[in-house]
Protein backbone atom coordinates (compact mmCIF):
# COMPACT_ATOMS: atom_id res chain seq x y z
CA UNK A 1 0.00 0.00 0.00
CA UNK A 2 1.45 3.66 -1.09
CA UNK A 3 2.11 5.34 2.19
CA UNK A 4 1.19 8.78 3.31
CA UNK A 5 -2.40 9.16 2.37
CA UNK A 6 -6.22 7.76 2.37
CA UNK A 7 -5.36 5.27 -1.19
CA UNK A 8 -7.98 6.39 -3.61
CA UNK A 9 -8.31 4.42 -6.67
CA UNK A 10 -8.27 6.33 -10.08
CA UNK A 11 -7.89 6.83 -13.46
CA UNK A 12 -10.15 4.74 -15.98
CA UNK A 13 -8.84 1.63 -16.27
CA UNK A 14 -9.71 1.40 -12.81
CA UNK A 15 -13.42 3.56 -12.12
CA UNK A 16 -14.80 0.82 -15.17
CA UNK A 17 -13.45 -2.03 -14.32
CA UNK A 18 -14.88 -3.60 -11.27
CA UNK A 19 -11.85 -6.29 -10.77
CA UNK A 20 -9.58 -3.60 -10.43
CA UNK A 21 -11.17 -2.08 -7.57
CA UNK A 22 -10.11 -4.24 -4.88
CA UNK A 23 -6.06 -3.31 -6.16
CA UNK A 24 -5.76 -6.37 -7.89
CA UNK A 25 -3.16 -6.63 -11.37
CA UNK A 26 -4.74 -5.03 -14.48
CA UNK A 27 -7.91 -6.77 -15.90
CA UNK A 28 -8.73 -7.96 -19.16
CA UNK A 29 -11.25 -5.54 -19.53
CA UNK A 30 -12.94 -4.68 -22.72
CA UNK A 31 -14.46 -1.68 -21.26
CA UNK A 32 -11.46 0.36 -20.33
CA UNK A 33 -11.84 2.81 -23.38
CA UNK A 34 -15.46 3.52 -22.40
CA UNK A 35 -16.04 7.00 -22.22
CA UNK A 36 -16.64 8.38 -18.26
CA UNK A 37 -18.64 11.38 -17.69
CA UNK A 38 -18.22 14.38 -19.56
CA UNK A 39 -15.90 16.47 -18.52
CA UNK A 40 -16.96 20.27 -17.69
CA UNK A 41 -15.51 23.18 -18.72
CA UNK A 42 -15.86 26.92 -19.11
CA UNK A 43 -14.08 30.49 -18.93
CA UNK A 44 -13.51 29.89 -23.07
CA UNK A 45 -14.73 29.78 -26.15
CA UNK A 46 -13.65 28.86 -29.54
CA UNK A 47 -15.04 28.30 -33.34
CA UNK A 48 -18.48 26.26 -33.38
CA UNK A 49 -21.08 24.99 -30.80
CA UNK A 50 -21.24 20.87 -30.29
CA UNK A 51 -23.44 19.42 -33.33
CA UNK A 52 -27.02 19.60 -32.68
CA UNK A 53 -28.12 16.65 -30.60
CA UNK A 54 -24.64 15.85 -29.88
CA UNK A 55 -23.89 14.95 -26.24
CA UNK A 56 -20.29 16.37 -26.93
CA UNK A 57 -19.06 13.06 -25.03
CA UNK A 58 -15.32 13.07 -25.75
CA UNK A 59 -13.24 9.65 -26.91
CA UNK A 60 -10.63 10.59 -23.82
CA UNK A 61 -13.51 11.47 -21.15
CA UNK A 62 -11.76 9.75 -18.52
CA UNK A 63 -8.45 8.99 -19.29
CA UNK A 64 -5.88 10.09 -16.90
CA UNK A 65 -2.30 11.84 -18.59
CA UNK A 66 0.72 12.19 -16.52
CA UNK A 67 2.92 14.57 -18.31
CA UNK A 68 6.44 14.89 -18.02
CA UNK A 69 7.30 16.53 -20.89
CA UNK A 70 8.80 19.81 -21.30
CA UNK A 71 9.16 22.33 -24.87
CA UNK A 72 7.22 21.44 -27.61
CA UNK A 73 7.01 18.11 -29.23
CA UNK A 74 5.25 16.28 -26.37
CA UNK A 75 3.70 19.13 -24.89
CA UNK A 76 1.97 19.35 -28.53
CA UNK A 77 1.01 15.99 -28.22
CA UNK A 78 -0.30 15.93 -24.69
CA UNK A 79 -2.62 19.49 -25.48
CA UNK A 80 -4.34 17.29 -28.48
CA UNK A 81 -5.04 14.44 -26.65
CA UNK A 82 -6.17 17.08 -23.96
CA UNK A 83 -8.73 18.49 -26.98
CA UNK A 84 -10.52 15.05 -26.43
CA UNK A 85 -11.32 14.73 -23.16
CA UNK A 86 -8.40 13.53 -21.19
CA UNK A 87 -7.25 14.78 -17.98
CA UNK A 88 -3.63 15.71 -18.49
CA UNK A 89 -1.69 16.18 -15.33
CA UNK A 90 1.36 18.30 -16.09
CA UNK A 91 4.43 18.06 -14.30
CA UNK A 92 6.61 20.40 -13.85
CA UNK A 93 9.78 22.12 -12.17
CA UNK A 94 8.74 24.14 -8.73
CA UNK A 95 9.51 27.73 -9.84
CA UNK A 96 10.80 27.38 -13.23
CA UNK A 97 8.07 25.07 -14.73
CA UNK A 98 8.65 24.15 -18.21
CA UNK A 99 11.31 25.30 -20.16
CA UNK A 100 9.36 27.61 -22.65
CA UNK A 101 7.69 29.56 -19.93
CA UNK A 102 10.97 31.69 -20.43
CA UNK A 103 10.76 31.83 -23.42
CA UNK A 104 10.31 35.17 -24.58
CA UNK A 105 9.09 38.09 -25.41
CA UNK A 106 6.34 38.22 -26.58
CA UNK A 107 5.29 38.01 -23.18
CA UNK A 108 1.32 37.82 -22.33
CA UNK A 109 1.25 39.74 -19.11
CA UNK A 110 4.81 37.68 -17.68
CA UNK A 111 3.64 34.83 -19.26
CA UNK A 112 5.49 33.06 -22.54
CA UNK A 113 2.77 33.20 -25.38
CA UNK A 114 5.14 30.29 -26.97
CA UNK A 115 4.14 28.18 -23.82
CA UNK A 116 0.68 29.48 -23.97
CA UNK A 117 0.23 28.36 -27.37
CA UNK A 118 0.87 24.49 -26.56
CA UNK A 119 -0.87 24.38 -23.30
CA UNK A 120 -4.51 24.03 -22.97
CA UNK A 121 -6.43 21.82 -21.22
CA UNK A 122 -3.75 20.90 -18.73
CA UNK A 123 -3.21 20.74 -15.06
CA UNK A 124 0.16 21.52 -13.45
CA UNK A 125 1.59 19.84 -10.12
CA UNK A 126 5.22 21.56 -9.21
CA UNK A 127 6.90 18.50 -8.01
CA UNK A 128 10.65 18.57 -7.18
CA UNK A 129 12.08 15.11 -8.58
CA UNK A 130 15.84 15.54 -7.37
CA UNK A 131 13.47 15.24 -4.09
CA UNK A 132 12.76 11.36 -3.23
CA UNK A 133 9.45 12.33 -1.84
CA UNK A 134 8.83 14.13 -5.47
CA UNK A 135 9.87 10.57 -6.60
CA UNK A 136 7.11 8.50 -4.43
CA UNK A 137 4.83 10.83 -5.60
CA UNK A 138 5.41 10.77 -9.66
CA UNK A 139 5.48 7.02 -8.81
CA UNK A 140 1.65 7.50 -7.12
CA UNK A 141 0.59 9.25 -9.97
CA UNK A 142 1.93 6.97 -12.33
CA UNK A 143 -0.29 4.01 -10.78
CA UNK A 144 -3.54 5.58 -11.37
CA UNK A 145 -2.95 7.16 -14.49
CA UNK A 146 -3.68 5.74 -17.72
CA UNK A 147 -0.58 7.05 -20.12
CA UNK A 148 2.90 8.01 -18.94
CA UNK A 149 4.34 10.68 -20.85
CA UNK A 150 8.42 11.71 -20.62
CA UNK A 151 11.18 13.01 -22.87
CA UNK A 152 13.82 12.97 -20.80
CA UNK A 153 17.68 11.08 -22.43
CA UNK A 154 17.20 7.38 -22.51
CA UNK A 155 18.42 5.89 -18.65
CA UNK A 156 18.19 9.15 -17.38
CA UNK A 157 14.32 8.53 -15.98
CA UNK A 158 15.27 4.79 -14.97
CA UNK A 159 18.23 6.16 -12.53
CA UNK A 160 15.31 7.55 -10.86
CA UNK A 161 13.29 4.46 -10.83
CA UNK A 162 11.23 6.08 -13.04
CA UNK A 163 11.56 4.44 -16.09
CA UNK A 164 9.18 1.96 -18.19
CA UNK A 165 10.12 -1.17 -16.32
CA UNK A 166 9.90 0.13 -13.07
CA UNK A 167 6.40 1.70 -13.65
CA UNK A 168 5.33 -1.24 -15.46
CA UNK A 169 5.72 -3.04 -11.87
CA UNK A 170 3.15 -0.70 -10.16
CA UNK A 171 1.33 0.02 -12.98
CA UNK A 172 0.96 -2.65 -15.43
CA UNK A 173 -1.66 -1.21 -17.55
CA UNK A 174 0.42 2.02 -18.39
CA UNK A 175 0.53 3.14 -21.92
CA UNK A 176 4.55 4.34 -21.43
CA UNK A 177 5.32 6.99 -24.04
CA UNK A 178 9.11 8.46 -24.28
CA UNK A 179 9.98 11.30 -26.77
CA UNK A 180 14.04 11.85 -27.37
CA UNK A 181 16.02 13.32 -30.26
CA UNK A 182 17.14 9.98 -31.21
CA UNK A 183 15.60 6.53 -29.86
CA UNK A 184 15.97 4.18 -26.67
CA UNK A 185 19.45 2.55 -28.33
CA UNK A 186 21.62 3.12 -30.46
CA UNK A 187 24.80 5.10 -31.32
CA UNK A 188 23.40 8.57 -30.55
CA UNK A 189 21.32 7.76 -28.06
CA UNK A 190 22.55 10.41 -25.28
CA UNK A 191 22.86 12.89 -27.70
CA UNK A 192 19.67 16.06 -26.63
CA UNK A 193 17.76 16.73 -29.44
CA UNK A 194 15.90 19.97 -30.58
CA UNK A 195 14.07 20.62 -33.49
CA UNK A 196 16.66 21.86 -35.50
CA UNK A 197 19.43 19.97 -34.95
CA UNK A 198 17.02 16.88 -35.78
CA UNK A 199 15.90 18.95 -38.94
CA UNK A 200 19.63 18.96 -39.67
CA UNK A 201 20.65 15.21 -39.13
CA UNK A 202 17.22 13.95 -40.68
CA UNK A 203 17.83 15.90 -43.77
CA UNK A 204 15.35 18.23 -44.03
CA UNK A 205 17.30 21.27 -44.10
CA UNK A 206 19.47 20.05 -46.75
CA UNK A 207 16.19 19.87 -48.84
CA UNK A 208 14.54 22.93 -47.61
CA UNK A 209 15.30 26.67 -48.97
CA UNK A 210 15.92 28.33 -52.60
CA UNK A 211 17.30 26.82 -55.29
CA UNK A 212 20.77 28.53 -55.15
CA UNK A 213 20.52 29.48 -51.90
CA UNK A 214 21.88 28.17 -48.36
CA UNK A 215 19.99 25.54 -46.09
CA UNK A 216 17.18 26.69 -43.93
CA UNK A 217 15.22 26.04 -41.35
CA UNK A 218 11.19 25.87 -41.70
CA UNK A 219 8.94 29.09 -40.40
CA UNK A 220 7.77 27.03 -36.95
CA UNK A 221 9.41 23.60 -35.76
CA UNK A 222 8.22 21.41 -37.87
CA UNK A 223 9.81 17.95 -36.91
CA UNK A 224 8.98 18.50 -33.41
CA UNK A 225 5.53 19.41 -34.66
CA UNK A 226 5.55 15.84 -36.44
CA UNK A 227 6.74 13.65 -33.61
CA UNK A 228 3.69 15.58 -31.45
CA UNK A 229 1.74 14.55 -34.18
CA UNK A 230 3.31 10.79 -34.45
CA UNK A 231 3.43 10.41 -30.30
CA UNK A 232 -0.36 11.45 -30.81
CA UNK A 233 -1.64 8.51 -32.42
CA UNK A 234 0.92 6.28 -31.08
CA UNK A 235 -0.83 7.28 -27.57
CA UNK A 236 -4.16 6.47 -29.25
CA UNK A 237 -3.01 3.42 -30.60
CA UNK A 238 -1.53 2.26 -27.29
CA UNK A 239 -5.11 2.75 -25.55
CA UNK A 240 -6.91 0.93 -28.28
CA UNK A 241 -3.56 -1.78 -28.04
CA UNK A 242 -4.51 -2.09 -23.88
CA UNK A 243 -8.32 -2.16 -24.88
CA UNK A 244 -7.62 -5.78 -27.24
CA UNK A 245 -4.62 -7.35 -24.85
CA UNK A 246 -5.33 -5.55 -21.21
CA UNK A 247 -1.97 -4.98 -21.39
CA UNK A 248 0.46 -2.08 -21.01
CA UNK A 249 3.39 -0.83 -23.44
CA UNK A 250 6.05 1.26 -24.22
CA UNK A 251 6.27 3.83 -26.90
CA UNK A 252 9.49 4.73 -28.78
CA UNK A 253 8.98 8.00 -30.42
CA UNK A 254 11.71 10.02 -31.23
CA UNK A 255 12.83 13.46 -33.62
CA UNK A 256 15.22 12.12 -35.89
CA UNK A 257 12.49 8.74 -37.06
CA UNK A 258 9.49 11.58 -37.41
CA UNK A 259 10.99 13.70 -39.53
CA UNK A 260 13.47 10.61 -41.68
CA UNK A 261 9.71 8.87 -42.17
CA UNK A 262 8.47 12.36 -43.20
CA UNK A 263 10.91 12.52 -45.88
CA UNK A 264 8.63 10.41 -48.11
CA UNK A 265 8.78 10.73 -51.44
CA UNK A 266 12.37 12.45 -51.54
CA UNK A 267 13.66 9.63 -49.36
CA UNK A 268 11.74 7.06 -51.96
CA UNK A 269 13.70 9.09 -54.95
CA UNK A 270 16.93 8.44 -53.14
CA UNK A 271 16.49 4.51 -51.77
CA UNK A 272 15.10 3.68 -55.51
CA UNK A 273 16.77 5.88 -58.12
CA UNK A 274 20.05 6.30 -56.18
CA UNK A 275 18.87 10.59 -56.50
CA UNK A 276 19.80 12.99 -54.55
CA UNK A 277 17.66 15.43 -52.95
CA UNK A 278 17.71 19.49 -53.44
CA UNK A 279 16.39 22.66 -52.75
CA UNK A 280 13.81 23.87 -54.44
CA UNK A 281 12.42 26.95 -52.88
CA UNK A 282 8.55 27.10 -53.58
CA UNK A 283 9.01 24.70 -56.68
CA UNK A 284 8.53 20.90 -56.40
CA UNK A 285 10.91 18.38 -57.94
CA UNK A 286 8.23 16.66 -59.64
CA UNK A 287 5.66 18.70 -60.85
CA UNK A 288 5.86 21.32 -62.75
CA UNK A 289 4.10 24.77 -62.78
CA UNK A 290 3.45 23.79 -58.85
CA UNK A 291 5.47 27.12 -56.89
CA UNK A 292 5.03 30.71 -56.19
CA UNK A 293 5.17 33.18 -58.62
CA UNK A 294 5.45 36.21 -57.88
CA UNK A 295 2.96 39.31 -59.30
CA UNK A 296 2.69 42.78 -59.09
CA UNK A 297 2.30 43.12 -55.91
CA UNK A 298 2.73 39.80 -53.99
CA UNK A 299 3.25 36.21 -54.58
CA UNK A 300 0.35 33.50 -55.74
CA UNK A 301 0.83 29.46 -55.35
CA UNK A 302 -0.46 27.82 -58.42
CA UNK A 303 -0.39 23.66 -58.43
CA UNK A 304 -1.21 22.02 -61.59
CA UNK A 305 -0.98 18.44 -60.59
CA UNK A 306 -2.48 17.19 -64.41
CA UNK A 307 -2.07 17.70 -67.58
CA UNK A 308 -5.93 18.96 -67.59
CA UNK A 309 -5.06 21.20 -65.28
CA UNK A 310 -2.02 22.80 -66.78
CA UNK A 311 -4.41 23.58 -69.54
CA UNK A 312 -6.59 25.56 -67.78
CA UNK A 313 -3.85 27.62 -66.26
CA UNK A 314 -3.06 28.81 -69.15
CA UNK A 315 -6.30 29.33 -70.65
CA UNK A 316 -6.45 31.87 -67.49
CA UNK A 317 -3.12 33.19 -68.18
CA UNK A 318 -4.58 33.75 -71.81
CA UNK A 319 -1.56 32.10 -73.13
CA UNK A 320 -3.46 28.86 -74.37
CA UNK A 321 -0.47 28.09 -77.46
CA UNK A 322 1.40 27.14 -74.72
CA UNK A 323 -0.49 24.64 -73.35
CA UNK A 324 -0.61 23.27 -76.92
CA UNK A 325 3.40 23.60 -77.49
CA UNK A 326 4.78 20.08 -77.42
CA UNK A 327 7.22 20.94 -75.05
CA UNK A 328 4.88 21.20 -71.91
CA UNK A 329 2.11 18.57 -73.10
CA UNK A 330 2.99 16.16 -70.19
CA UNK A 331 4.04 16.33 -66.54
CA UNK A 332 7.02 14.80 -67.47
CA UNK A 333 8.16 17.00 -70.33
CA UNK A 334 7.15 20.39 -68.41
CA UNK A 335 9.45 18.84 -65.23
CA UNK A 336 12.64 18.59 -68.03
CA UNK A 337 11.88 22.07 -69.77
CA UNK A 338 10.88 23.79 -66.54
CA UNK A 339 13.60 26.81 -66.86
CA UNK A 340 11.59 27.80 -70.19
CA UNK A 341 8.00 27.33 -69.06
CA UNK A 342 8.46 28.97 -65.64
CA UNK A 343 10.34 31.51 -67.30
CA UNK A 344 7.35 32.27 -69.22
CA UNK A 345 4.44 31.97 -66.67
CA UNK A 346 6.45 34.12 -64.55
CA UNK A 347 6.03 36.86 -66.76
CA UNK A 348 2.49 36.88 -67.07
CA UNK A 349 1.82 36.42 -63.51
CA UNK A 350 4.02 39.82 -62.49
CA UNK A 351 1.43 41.62 -65.19
CA UNK A 352 -1.42 41.55 -62.59
CA UNK A 353 -1.98 42.37 -59.00
CA UNK A 354 -3.00 39.15 -56.48
CA UNK A 355 -6.24 39.67 -56.13
CA UNK A 356 -7.06 39.91 -59.77
CA UNK A 357 -5.41 36.59 -60.27
CA UNK A 358 -7.60 35.23 -57.48
CA UNK A 359 -10.07 36.46 -58.94
CA UNK A 360 -9.60 34.94 -62.52
CA UNK A 361 -8.65 31.71 -60.58
CA UNK A 362 -11.85 31.23 -58.51
CA UNK A 363 -13.78 28.51 -59.24
CA UNK A 364 -10.92 26.66 -62.56
CA UNK A 365 -10.59 24.00 -60.43
CA UNK A 366 -6.90 24.63 -59.95
CA UNK A 367 -5.75 24.85 -56.56
CA UNK A 368 -3.96 27.66 -56.28
CA UNK A 369 -3.42 30.70 -53.16
CA UNK A 370 -2.20 33.77 -51.66
CA UNK A 371 1.23 33.80 -49.51
CA UNK A 372 -0.48 35.21 -46.64
CA UNK A 373 1.16 36.81 -43.66
CA UNK A 374 -0.36 36.21 -40.11
CA UNK A 375 -2.47 39.43 -40.10
CA UNK A 376 -4.36 37.92 -42.98
CA UNK A 377 -4.18 34.46 -41.88
CA UNK A 378 -6.57 35.05 -38.76
CA UNK A 379 -8.24 37.57 -40.82
CA UNK A 380 -9.48 34.51 -43.96
CA UNK A 381 -13.08 33.44 -43.27
CA UNK A 382 -12.25 29.86 -43.58
CA UNK A 383 -9.61 29.99 -40.87
CA UNK A 384 -12.33 32.00 -38.86
CA UNK A 385 -15.07 29.40 -40.38
CA UNK A 386 -12.81 26.22 -39.04
CA UNK A 387 -12.72 27.02 -35.53
CA UNK A 388 -9.14 28.23 -35.86
CA UNK A 389 -9.00 30.82 -33.81
CA UNK A 390 -9.61 29.88 -29.74
CA UNK A 391 -10.21 32.74 -27.14
CA UNK A 392 -9.27 31.79 -23.71
CA UNK A 393 -9.65 33.33 -20.34
CA UNK A 394 -6.13 33.25 -18.48
CA UNK A 395 -6.23 33.33 -14.67
CA UNK A 396 -3.19 36.07 -14.97
CA UNK A 397 -2.68 37.16 -18.56
CA UNK A 398 -6.82 37.99 -18.66
CA UNK A 399 -7.73 37.07 -22.50
CA UNK A 400 -5.83 35.38 -24.78
CA UNK A 401 -6.26 33.84 -28.41
CA UNK A 402 -4.26 30.81 -29.52
CA UNK A 403 -4.86 28.76 -32.79
CA UNK A 404 -7.69 26.23 -32.28
CA UNK A 405 -7.48 22.09 -33.59
CA UNK A 406 -6.71 20.91 -36.69
CA UNK A 407 -9.99 18.79 -36.76
CA UNK A 408 -13.67 18.99 -36.16
CA UNK A 409 -15.98 15.82 -35.64
CA UNK A 410 -19.59 15.87 -36.07
CA UNK A 411 -20.54 14.36 -32.82
CA UNK A 412 -18.52 16.75 -30.35
CA UNK A 413 -16.77 19.91 -30.21
CA UNK A 414 -13.13 20.76 -29.20
CA UNK A 415 -14.80 23.72 -26.76
CA UNK A 416 -14.57 25.54 -23.25
CA UNK A 417 -11.16 24.98 -23.37
CA UNK A 418 -9.01 24.91 -19.98
CA UNK A 419 -6.26 28.07 -19.93
CA UNK A 420 -2.59 27.20 -19.66
CA UNK A 421 -1.50 26.22 -16.17
CA UNK A 422 0.29 28.33 -13.77
CA UNK A 423 3.24 26.66 -12.79
CA UNK A 424 1.45 24.51 -9.37
CA UNK A 425 -1.62 26.11 -9.80
CA UNK A 426 -3.16 22.62 -9.41
CA UNK A 427 -0.84 20.87 -7.06
CA UNK A 428 -3.33 20.72 -3.81
CA UNK A 429 -6.39 19.73 -6.20
CA UNK A 430 -4.62 16.63 -7.70
CA UNK A 431 -2.87 15.59 -4.30
CA UNK A 432 -6.30 15.47 -2.80
CA UNK A 433 -8.59 14.72 -5.49
CA UNK A 434 -6.18 11.91 -7.29
CA UNK A 435 -3.99 10.63 -4.33
CA UNK A 436 -6.42 11.35 -1.53
CA UNK A 437 -3.75 13.29 0.83
CA UNK A 438 -4.68 14.71 3.76
CA UNK A 439 -4.19 18.41 4.47
CA UNK A 440 -1.58 17.68 7.34
CA UNK A 441 0.58 15.65 4.69
CA UNK A 442 0.55 18.01 1.81
CA UNK A 443 1.47 20.45 4.40
CA UNK A 444 4.23 18.68 4.80
CA UNK A 445 5.20 17.82 1.24
CA UNK A 446 4.51 22.29 0.74
CA UNK A 447 6.98 22.72 3.83
CA UNK A 448 10.33 20.38 2.89
CA UNK A 449 9.75 21.55 -0.77
CA UNK A 450 9.09 17.99 -2.24
CA UNK A 451 6.16 20.45 -4.10
CA UNK A 452 5.14 23.52 -4.83
CA UNK A 453 1.49 25.35 -4.97
CA UNK A 454 1.25 28.73 -7.22
CA UNK A 455 -0.54 31.22 -4.92
CA UNK A 456 -2.45 33.14 -7.20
Amino acid sequence: MLGGRNRRCGGLWRSLCPAAAGGSAWPRCPRALSAASPSSGGGARSGGAPPAGASNVKPLDGVKILDLTRVLAGPFATMNLGDLGAEVIKVERPGAGDDTRAWGPPFAGTESVYFLSVNRNKKSIAINMKDSKGVKLIRELAAVSDVFVENYIPGKLAEMGLGYEDIKKIAPHIVYCSITGYGQTGPMVQRGGYDSIAAAVSGLMHITGHEDGEPVRPGVAMTDLATGLYTYGAIMAGLLQRYKTGKGLHIDCNLLSSQVACLTHVAANYLNCKIEGKRWGTAHGSIVPYQAFKTKDGYLVVGAGNDQQFVTVCKILNLTEVSKDSRYKTNTLRVQNRKELIDILSARFSEKATMEWLQLFEGSGVPYGPINNMQQVFSDPQVLHNGLVMEIIHPTAGRIVVPGPGVRYSEFAVSHPKPPPLVGQHTVEILKGMLGYEDDAIEELLRSGAVAQHEA
